[in-house]
């Protein structure tokens, strides 16, 4: 199965359903890797222990975290399972952050903020180039300039996943500014 599909299932059963293959993830999201691969293989997503460290090593997003005692694996951001809390630690975030969006969602987004959904942080990026990637996904791009150390300095709780994207609850709109997307 080609990296990019496998990744894309690790990334449903680590951040959404690990119940649909039988999996469990403790309260900070970790699973034991011998029981993703049996579940994987047993729900017909055929992975091996070498793929597995393959996509989380070659990964540009980094979206996964093997445990440093090599046993667990989970992802770094992203949930949208009840049943995974990631402690994170709080953070003094940048000046600004970024976050990218699709066109079509800005006139709502500049209404309400940025909110998280059915996950449990908005994501935010160090770089507008990355924000524009992410963005990407959703139709045009449109850039939010985030003003994350005013929002520090009124009180609003940043924290930083593994793979560094900066997570926050909610971001008030009052707080963003569209920019223009930089060339990819």
């Amino acid at each position: 199965m080609p990296f990019a599909a496998v990744s894309k299932f690790l990334s449903y059963v680590l951040r959404h359903k690990p119940e649909d293959i039988g999996l469990v993830l403790d309260s900070e999201g970790w699973a034991e890797i011998e029981k993703l691969l049996t579940c994987s293989n047993q729900a017909g997503q055929p992975l091996d222990l070498i793929t597995l460290q393959n996509i989380v090593r070659e990964s540009d997003k980094k979206r996964f975290t093997i445990s440093d005692d090599g046993l667990k694996i989970r992802a770094a951001q992203g949930h949208s399972t009840k049943t995974v809390t990631i402690t994170h630690t709080e953070k003094v975030p940048p000046a600004t952050l970024f976050h990218g969006t699709a066109t079509q969602f800005l006139e709502s987004i500049l209404r309400t903020g940025l909110i998280a959904g059915d996950r449990h942080y908005v994501h935010l990026s160090q770089d507008s180039k990355t924000a524009s990637l992410v963005g990407m996904r959703h139709g045009d791009v449109v850039i939010l300039k985030v003003a994350a150390s005013e929002m520090h300095v009124q009180g609003h709780m940043f924290y930083q996943a593994d793979n560094n994207v900066w997570l926050i609850r909610h971001v008030p709109a009052e707080f963003l500014y569209p920019i223009p997307s930089p060339s990819i």
